[in-house]
């Protein structure tokens, strides 16, 4: 699935006009006769990609241009489908998730937020309506529906029961990441990012703080992190062998063996950067047993998670026959090719 799809900052809400029988200039697309112009295209592309654009080719732009079209038609499509289904998200529901953005910032903070992404408060309210009325079409449509019982875990866990041995002790860790490079593949919740090892410094000092203060670890990694694997899953890093922590510097294998469950450590300078790590559990060597609630809740979410992402796909593929879209913008460039031709 495309992950730009629920990312804060990937657009507006589209507004539309009426129905016109002959294709505008001014239109990228129309979904249902609903217009994306040229002009919500182009914002929308700087939105999301910022200026991170200055050494690729013409050709290349354009390349992101088509598949980020792609993304808002298809958002389009769900749009339209949770407004036919009274689905919209309500004044109410805006302000509250606009309120829990803010609440990490001054207002200074977050005027500065929304400048940097040439964003003004009605834009970001705008994308933010768009997307809770897009995940409650989800979870009406598709979450609801998913069922996973008790003889689907056992099925699973006897089919996989191998992936449940561990041949040596293990560490479930979470990091927060903060680099003094200005990286443009850095994609955090807030699109906060240090541009210097002055600001890295600052800004891993400020989330130590929070951390310390009891905000919640994930939510600062989801916030903060400037590690782009781990981001938006909380900093999660997975479960990692004895064998692996052998490879990394053998400090850092030390501070992490004296960590226990649940502990945080201090601030950690590395290659990379600055580093929190947080240690969310150690498991022994040998067969994790399906009596494990651990285990089960594990094999729950997993599958879950499967059944989402397959309804999701097979969602998009039934929207996409059911509109009628026009990509003005792909015809455009296939027009041109053959008048060069």
């Amino acid at each position: 699935m495309r992950n730009a799809l629920l990312c804060i900052l990937t657009g507006m809400l589209l507004l539309g006009t009426g129905c016109n029988r002959k294709p505008s200039p001014d239109f990228a697309a129309t979904v249902n006769d609903k217009p994306i112009t040229y002009a919500d295209l182009d914002k929308q592309f700087a939105f999301q990609f910022g200026g991170n654009n200055e050494r690729v080719t013409d050709d290349q732009v354009t390349i992101q241009k088509l598949e980020f079209l792609r993304v808002l038609i298809d958002n389009e499509i769900m749009l339209q489908k949770a407004e036919k289904l009274g689905l919209l998200a309500t004044d109410a529901d805006v302000d509250a998730k606009l309120n829990e953005m803010k609440a990490p910032y001054t207002q200074e903070e977050f005027q500065k937020q929304l400048g940097a992404r040439k964003m003004s408060v009605d834009d970001l309210k705008g994308q933010i309506r768009r997307e809770l009325s897009i995940e409650k079409l989800f979870n009406k449509e598709i979450r609801s529906l998913i069922n996973i019982t008790d003889q689907d875990i056992k099925d699973y866990y006897n089919a996989n029961k191998a992936n449940f041995n561990l041949p040596e002790p293990q560490v479930h860790m979470a990091q927060i990441l903060v680099t003094p490079v200005d990286d443009p593949s850095v994609r955090n919740l807030k699109n906060d990012k240090a541009k210097n090892d002055a600001q890295a410094q600052a800004k891993i000092r400020m989330i130590e703080q929070r951390i310390k203060s009891g905000e919640d670890f994930a939510a600062l990694a989801t916030n903060f992190s400037e590690d782009p694997q781990t981001a938006a899953n909380g900093g999660d890093l997975g479960f990692m062998g004895e064998s692996t922590l052998d490879k990394a510097n053998p400090e850092l294998k030390k501070l992490i063996m004296s960590l226990g469950a649940g502990a945080v450590s201090n601030i950690i300078k590395t290659q990379e950067g600055y580093r929190i790590l947080k240690v969310l559990s150690k498991e022994p060597a040998g067969q994790r047993d399906l009596n494990d609630p651990r285990v089960q809740q594990g094999i729950r979410e997993g599958l879950i998670t499967r059944k989402d992402q397959l309804a999701k796909a097979a969602f998009y593929e039934a929207a996409r026959n059911d509109a009628k879209v026009t990509n003005n913008f792909a015809q455009k460039i296939m027009a041109n090719l053959a008048v060069k031709k």
